[in-house]
């Protein structure tokens, strides 16, 4: 009889961070438990597979997962790569306790790590892959430099980073003008779910302005190379972007 993969959750965090607060998924720690619902009526999972797609993970890499929240990301990767090695990280304890589910049902093995993104869960030079999906805009601006220069000391030569997230654009059901015009559906429901993520000085969007003032430049300047948007597109949330860079 087979052993199961192994999932387990680590408490990364130390006297300093341990306390330290956090936008949650959906804004509202009550709403964790909604979130899989909610990428679900987003059609997250296909933009999952993009971002794994685009990452160009191969079986045998590391991979680790910037606010993996309930590891839809995650999941992504070990199905399109079954021998990848994944971290997930995220301050969430509740998110890290449904990723573990999820991981478990799934027959799937993985790290969890409680933590933030400006102090990752890795030695220097080990990771080939650091990945986020939806999650930079929940780190606050003071906070997003250091996550970049985290992203530089983790990266073995070579290795890349493949962002996803949101960079602005539009009222909430824009791409969705059905839903959005009746006042109704996955736009309207994703306007109330998210409204504690609307602008706001602590946790503004990744990019207030043009793009090349946004992602790409926060890792350009972190040192990073070829950073740049590899595709985007337009949904309840706004304008999505894929971003990509390498470590030298």
């Amino acid at each position: 009889m087979s052993t199961p993969p192994d999932v387990r959750i680590v408490d990364g965090t130390d006297p300093e961070t341990a306390g330290r607060a956090f936008l949650p998924g959906l804004g509202k720690h009550w709403l964790t438990p909604l979130f899989d619902v909610t990428a679900r009526l987003f059609r997250m999972r296909r933009r999952y597979a993009r971002t794994v797609e685009l990452a160009g993970i191969r079986n045998g890499e590391s991979v680790l997962d910037v606010g993996c929240g309930t590891g839809g990301l995650l999941l992504a990767v070990l199905d399109a790569v079954p021998g990848a090695r994944v971290t997930g990280l995220d301050p969430d304890s509740r998110a890290l306790e449904l990723a573990a589910r999820k991981l478990r049902r799934a027959g799937r093995g993985a790290t969890l790590v409680r933590g933030f993104a400006d102090r990752l869960p890795a030695d220097d030079g080990t990771v080939d892959h650091v990945i986020s999906s939806m999650a930079l805009h929940h780190v606050p601006d003071t906070e997003r430099p250091a996550f970049a220069r985290e992203v530089v000391r983790v990266l073995r030569p070579g290795g890349r980073v493949t962002i996803l997230d949101v960079v602005g654009g539009g009222e909430p059901g824009a791409g969705d003008h059905g839903d959005a015009h009746h006042g109704g559906g996955p736009g309207h429901l994703w306007k109330h779910l998210t409204a504690p993520l609307r602008p706001r000085s602590e946790t503004g969007q990744v990019a207030a302005g043009p793009l090349g003032a946004g992602i790409p430049g926060l890792l350009a300047d972190a040192g990073l190379e070829n950073a740049r948007e590899l595709a985007h597109e337009e949904g309840p949330m706004g304008r999505l972007s894929y971003v990509r860079a390498t470590a030298g």
